[in-house]
C-alpha cells in the first residue's frame, strides 16, 4: 500500500502545486510509482504544469460519479515513466466528499508507492476533502511572518484530525532575503512560529515557474530539483542534510 501525503498551506500563492509536481518528479527519479491528485476543484493547475492538459477527457469528478473507471482519469505525465496525475474537476462545485476521497485513495494506494494530494488554498470544503485520507501532511509556507502564522492555523487543524506526521516545507527560500526581511531573528524562530518540524527548504529558483509554464519537468541540475531530491530522500527516511543552511 502506498503512502498518502497531502500538500497544503494556510494561504494561496506559496507554491503548493510546484512542490507537489517537484516532489512527485523527484520520487519518480528514485524509481517510485507516484500518483498526484489535484484536489483544487475549479482552479486545477497540475495538468498544465505537467504537460497533460491537452489530453484530458475525464477528471476526479467523473471517477466519483461513475462516468469512468479510475484508470481512465489517470494520465501519465509528460517525460515520465512513473509519474501520473488524477486531475481536479473543472467545476468548482464538484468537490468530492471526504468519505469518498478516503475510499478512493484506499483503492488507488494499492497501485502506487506514493500518492500526493495537492490541496486547495484556504480551510474550506476542498481542504477538508484533501486532508481526509492523509497519513502525512507537508505544510508549505514561504519564510515570512504572515504565511507562517497561517501555517500555524493549519497545523492546529491537522493535529485535531490526528494526522500522524506533520512537516514544514519552506518554499522560495533565500538566505539573503530572509535576513533582509527582518521578520525573525533566525531560522529557528521562523520554524517556532508555526510549530512544525522542518523537512525541506526549496530555494528561490526561477527555473521552477518557467518549467511549470512550459509544462516541462524541472532540470535535474537546477537548485530546486536538487532540493526536491533531498526532500524525497528525507521522506523515505534517509539522513540527508537540509541544504541552504
Amino acid at each position: 500500500m502506498g503512502t498518502i501525503t497531502v500538500i497544503t498551506s494556510g494561504k494561496g500563492g506559496v507554491g503548493k502545486s510546484t512542490v507537489a509536481a517537484g516532489l512527485g518528479a523527484a520520487m519518480e527519479r528514485r524509481g517510485r510509482r507516484v500518483l498526484l491528485i489535484d484536489a483544487d476543484a475549479g482552479l486545477r493547475s497540475l495538468d498544465y504544469m505537467l504537460g497533460v492538459s491537452c489530453e484530458l477527457v475525464y477528471d476526479l469528478s467523473d471517477v466519483v460519479t461513475g462516468n469512468c473507471e479510475p484508470s481512465k482519469a489517470v494520465y501519465p505525465c509528460a517525460g515520465s515513466n512513473g509519474l501520473f496525475l488524477l486531475p481536479a474537476p473543472q467545476n468548482p462545485d464538484d468537490v468530492v466528499s471526504p468519505d469518498i476521497m478516503v475510499q478512493l485513495c484506499r483503492v488507488l494506494s494499492r497501485y502506487y508507492d506514493h500518492i500526493f494530494i495537492d490541496s486547495p488554498a484556504g480551510l474550506g470544503r476542498g481542504f477538508q476533502t484533501a486532508i481526509a485520507p492523509a497519513k502525512r501532511a507537508l505544510v508549505v509556507s514561504t519564510p515570512d511572518p504572515l504565511c507562517l502564522r497561517d501555517a500555524d492555523k493549519v497545523r492546529r487543524i491537522l493535529e485535531e484530525k490526528e494526522i500522524p506526521e506533520l512537516r514544514l516545507v519552506l518554499n522560495r527560500f533565500s538566505a539573503r532575503h530572509f535576513v533582509k526581511m527582518g521578520g525573525f531573528e533566525d531560522l529557528d524562530a521562523a520554524i517556532d512560529a508555526c510549530g512544525i518540524q522542518l523537512i525541506a527548504m526549496i530555494p528561490e529558483d526561477l527555473s521552477a515557474p518557467c518549467s511549470a509554464v512550459k509544462g516541462l519537468p524541472l532540470s535535474g541540475k537546477s537548485a530546486a530539483a536538487k532540493a526536491f531530491n533531498r526532500l524525497a530522500a528525507r521522506i523515505e527516511g534517509e539522513d540527508i542534510p537540509l541544504g541552504l543552511l
